[in-house]
């Protein structure tokens, strides 16, 4: 029912007595079509044992602030009422993830947990590894084809690990199908404090994070359900037209699954199943947005430790780039300006202002918005380091493998040489014109400065 290369052992411990089976949910907050859930329900019925689902809720986590707590709790917390339907225990502990994780494991006869592709994702897991006393299993969760079967290497274009992937979806995208639980809730004790896990007002007050990034519960609001919402609405309201509007920021187009996927709260091949199967570029483009795009994301930050600063960008975009560091700028604004949207290009400004306000930028504005900062900046270095603390900071699809890829693409990964110029090098340029030509761009910015005085009327 899972397939063997979403598999890995963690250790080499074998197997042995426990209370029951844990899964520790880190990156796959779902219960829905998700191969890690899965494969506990499994052991748990190969060994007779009651299943324990965990949750390790840490304060600081690195650039989350508010609007990313309440919106992963959000999610949460419809998880830990899915759970207690099938009986079966949700624990939340308030540390970092793999402190509970290991902690719990004393009492569990296997571990299981899913995968993350960023470096403190990867570091949780490795740290405790060698420490389980019982055996570690990772299942790999957020991508339809697992990330080293496609490729063992970082890939250098869509283009070319598009094939790649093309020739393995079939082996993939089979249907997940979930048996019964049938075992008691499990009773005992842990050798953890729980965190009291039933109101979100409480739990977010009981966390000390960055209060100054509000929350956008009003636009997005966390959990499965409302992911699912968004996509019928996306194949009810917007697939016919997809292809033809995906890009143009004045049209509502957008599936906006991108902060669920980040969170792991809806599955890729849950999405993949529901859209329509008759080939259509609609179809093409959605598949090359949900599956090809993304998974090169993920290859990105598994094979590049440089992903989130200029390091990461190499080739001719770095060279070209470099080369024209000391060329003069149209204009120099200061991060403090950039965050505030305080520049003389309107596109930018909404752009920015629609991420800070909604928390999340529309797709082709994205790209637009990166290639100015790098414009407007004094080095490619001191650019990258303000898209990633921007994008980090504002967007619930921040501090994630398609927003460090995003911005490696402004710098020129993943894409080619253009005609040089001043600045840019031969990196790929944008400008309002574009905008002005290919889309009614004031019609955006009408719409962002609604989404702005909505924010002020409300207080």
């Amino acid at each position: 029912m899972i397939h063997k290369e979403r598999i890995k052992r963690l250790n080499e411990v074998k197997e042995t007595n426990g209370d029951y089976v844990l899964y520790w949910m880190q990156a796959s907050q779902r219960l829905h079509y998700n191969p890690a859930f899965l494969y506990a329900l499994l052991e748990s019925e190969r060994l007779s044992l009651p299943l324990v689902v965990y949750f390790g809720l840490m304060d600081h986590f690195p650039d989350a602030a508010l609007r990313h707590y309440q919106f992963m709790v959000e999610g949460l917390l419809e998880v830990k009422r899915e759970l207690s339907k099938k009986g079966i225990r949700f624990v939340v502990v308030h540390n970092s993830p793999e402190i509970g994780a290991w902690k719990l494991s004393e009492n569990a006869a296997v571990l299981v947990t899913d995968r993350g592709y960023l470096r403190i994702e990867r570091e949780f897991r490795s740290r405790i590894k060698e420490k389980v006393s019982c055996p570690f299993i990772q299942v790999e969760s957020n991508v339809v084809v697992p990330v080293d079967t496609v490729s063992q290497k970082e890939e250098y274009a869509a283009a070319t690990i598009r094939r790649k992937i093309e020739r393995l979806l079939p082996e993939f995208t089979h249907p997940m199908k979930f048996p019964s639980y049938d075992f008691p809730e499990y009773t005992g004790a842990f050798p953890v404090e729980e965190m009291a896990f039933e109101n979100l007002a409480e739990i977010l007050a009981a966390l000390d994070i960055d209060r100054s990034v509000f929350p956008v519960s009003h636009y997005f609001r966390g959990g499965y359900s409302e992911a699912k919402k968004h996509l019928q609405r996306f194949l009810q309201e917007k697939y016919t037209n997809f292809a033809s509007l995906r890009n143009d920021p004045a049209v509502d187009a957008a599936s906006n699954l991108s902060p669920y996927l980040h969170f792991g709260q809806i599955s890729p091949l849950e999405i993949y199943l529901s859209l329509p199967q008759a080939p259509s570029e609609n179809r093409a483009s959605m598949v090359d947005e949900l599956i090809v795009r993304r998974e090169l994301a993920m290859n990105f930050v598994e094979y590049n430790p440089q992903y989130d600063t200029f390091g990461s960008i190499s080739s001719f975009a770095r060279e070209t780039l470099l080369s024209h560091k000391n060329d003069p700028r149209p204009y120099l604004y200061t991060k403090e300006e950039l965050e505030q949207a305080k520049t003389h290009d309107p596109y930018w400004n909404a752009a920015q202002s629609e991420m800070v306000v909604k928390g999340k930028m529309h797709g082709y504005m994205r790209m637009y918005w990166g290639k100015k900062v790098i414009e407007w900046t004094s080095s490619p270095e001191e650019a990258y380091d303000i898209l990633v603390y921007l994008n980090n900071r504002y967007s619930l699809d921040g501090r994630d493998p398609n927003g460090y890829a995003g911005i490696a693409w402004c710098f020129g990964k993943h894409d080619r040489a253009w005609k040089e110029r001043a600045v840019f090098g031969k990196v790929r340029y944008m400008n309002d014109k574009g905008l002005e030509r290919k889309f009614s761009i004031g019609t955006y910015v009408n719409n962002v400065d609604a989404l702005k005085q909505g924010e002020d009327s409300n207080g």
